[in-house]
């Protein structure tokens, strides 16, 4: 089968622009890669925060837990403050 020279011309130009098609699609699947990455670095330290955002929570709620049965054993009846001066609080009770 032999080509005229237009028939050529043609096919030159028809391989051409699919080169450049392929060079932009690998572009982009490039382009589409480093936003994956991206999105995974940034997935993995929205998850390191949101443990790291438990952990302090929980550290806080235990803190409290502990505020509260302290305050149990300081304070048996929160109606009588009178043994407060002994424990040093008589200063806050005046203000």
């Amino acid at each position: 089968m032999e080509y005229d020279k237009e028939q050529l011309q043609l096919l030159r130009e028809i391989r051409e622009n699919q080169l450049q098609q392929l060079s932009a699609q690998s572009e982009s699947l490039e382009a589409q890669k480093k936003q994956f990455e991206l999105y995974s670095s940034q997935l993995k330290q929205a998850e390191k925060l949101q443990d790291r955002a438990e952990e302090i929570q929980q550290r806080s709620s235990d803190l409290v837990e502990k505020s509260r049965k302290l305050l149990t054993l300081l304070l048996p009846n929160p109606t009588d403050i009178s043994h407060l001066h002994y424990l040093g609080f008589h200063q806050i009770i005046k203000s």
